[in-house]
């Protein structure tokens, strides 16, 4: 299954200042794999070790004596680490956690040496180290799940030049559209897990993808005794539960549970959050950038690690996402807002995934905003839903206070550029507003920067 983040592997290996790698992600998105895809596709003799199977190896690399190191790794190998045309790969670095500040000391010291390092649980030892990091000396790259678009590279080459190709204000075949229509809904049943998009391109078959689903669930419940506690491991899997079932809504400690203490349940929750599973998307004042320099910590709603398994959590199966029309779709559920927020939360390159949105509670009128993204110095705001200029109030609003000159939303209609022009009526009278709104279908999500960047060239 090829992963674009692959061209990403490329221009690390290409720099003459590369220093190690470390890929971070939730288990199961494929972290491994990416990497010995790309040794295979580079001609690289790739030298893997799992650490999880080592873990005596601790004190050596807590010496870190580079060359005593990869005198224990050339011994485990059985050969020598050719410096020229190989790439090191430290899988599961977080059960040997010296490893992780050695890694500066493979590029001081070996610097034509490719070094890559990844681990499932990574976030764990990365927020609670007690040891020096080496800040400076090494890169990350921030992996989810499969993009809709690596989804149509591996099942329907043809149509993905469609969205790739796109520009703002063009057109496309309406056969072109509903046909890519059906593949996004296929995709929000199967999701991104790279084993149940193989299985399900392999097999045509929703059951067996759901099978893997049901599999890969259980591998991340049997994690929680790694990283909780015997008395909270119900707990955990109760805010595990709830997640999927609350995308779209302001998280209420007291809705996931009465008879548990808001810190209990904060902590748990944070837990899913260093598991990669459950991203916090935090209200931001939005007034600056960049965004998150104003957000409130308090106030937040989730998305999921990957709308397959929300859906298959929320025991959604085909025949009931194949019976929503497409209206229900967009706004009777939270289906639209997760995928659309599983695409966005990876939007900043080299970044954490994260979002904001923006909400305003008030006594005669709330306004929510489902996201807000900034590219350059143009602050957007994106709604996910159906229908026209009239029925956008809270994108509006926003527009109106943030002085903002486009607007994005997502629905299920074909692309379309128009000048919006409203009068909004407040308490202090009635003011005008007029932004650009670029109205996109779903499944162009994995473009919005592309396409945002047009904007600006042009706007």
């Amino acid at each position: 299954m090829k992963r674009f983040s692959e061209q990403i592997l490329d221009k690390w290996m290409d720099n003459p200042q590369r220093k190690p790698l470390i890929i971070r992600g939730a288990r199961q998105v494929g972290k491994s794999t990416l990497v010995r895809q790309f040794a295979q596709a580079k001609g690289l003799a790739l030298y893997e070790l799992n650490l999880e199977k080592h873990i005596a190896l601790e004190p050596v690399f807590r010496s870190l004596n580079i060359q005593a190191i990869l005198r224990e790794l050339e011994g485990l190998f059985g050969k020598a680490i050719n410096k020229d045309d190989s790439l090191l790969f430290l899988d599961e670095i977080q059960a040997v956690p010296s490893a992780l500040p050695a890694l500066r000391y493979f590029y001081e010291e070996y610097p034509r040496l490719p070094v890559i390092a990844a681990g499932s649980l990574l976030e764990f030892l990365l927020k609670e180290h007690s040891f020096s990091m080496p800040v400076g000396r090494i890169e990350y790259l921030h992996l989810g799940p499969m993009t809709f678009e690596e989804y149509l590279y591996e099942a329907d080459r043809d149509y993905l030049r469609y969205l790739i190709e796109y520009s703002p204000g063009s057109d496309l075949p309406d056969t072109v559209h509903h046909h890519l229509l059906e593949r996004q809904r296929e995709f929000l049943l199967v999701g991104g897990m790279p084993e149940a998009l193989q299985t399900y391109i392999g097999t045509h078959q929703f059951l067996e993808a759901m099978n893997v689903q049901r599999t890969i669930i259980a591998t991340y419940q049997d994690d929680f005794a790694k990283y909780a506690a015997r008395h909270s491991l119900l707990r955990l899997q109760k805010v595990f539960n709830y997640a999927p079932r609350a995308i779209g809504r302001k998280v209420k400690y007291s809705n996931i549970s009465r008879e548990e203490t808001a810190r209990e349940i904060k902590t748990a929750l944070e837990l899913l959050v260093k598991a990669r599973l459950v991203t916090p998307v935090f209200h931001s004042h939005c007034s600056g950038l960049p965004l998150r320099s104003e957000i409130d910590d308090h106030t937040f709603k989730l998305v999921f690690l990957d709308v397959g398994l929300m859906n298959r959590i929320c025991g959604l199966d085909w025949l009931a996402i194949s019976a929503l029309n497409d209206r229900d779709l967009v706004n009777e559920g939270p289906m639209a807002e997760q995928f659309i927020g599983q695409h966005l939360q990876y939007f900043y390159e080299n970044e954490p995934p994260g979002l904001c949105y923006w909400l305003r509670e008030a006594r005669s009128e709330n306004a929510e905003v489902d996201f807000v993204i900034s590219r350059g110095d143009v602050v957007v705001p994106v709604e996910v839903k159906a229908g026209k200029s009239g029925t956008l109030r809270s994108l509006l609003q926003f527009v109106q206070e943030k002085h903002s000159r486009v607007a994005l939303r997502f629905d299920l209609n074909k692309p379309s550029v128009q000048t919006v022009r409203h009068q909004l009526r407040q308490a202090d009278g009635v003011k005008s507003v007029a932004c650009t709104l670029i109205s996109l279908p779903l499944y162009l999500v994995g473009q919005t920067a592309r396409i945002l960047d047009q904007f600006r060239r042009n706007g």
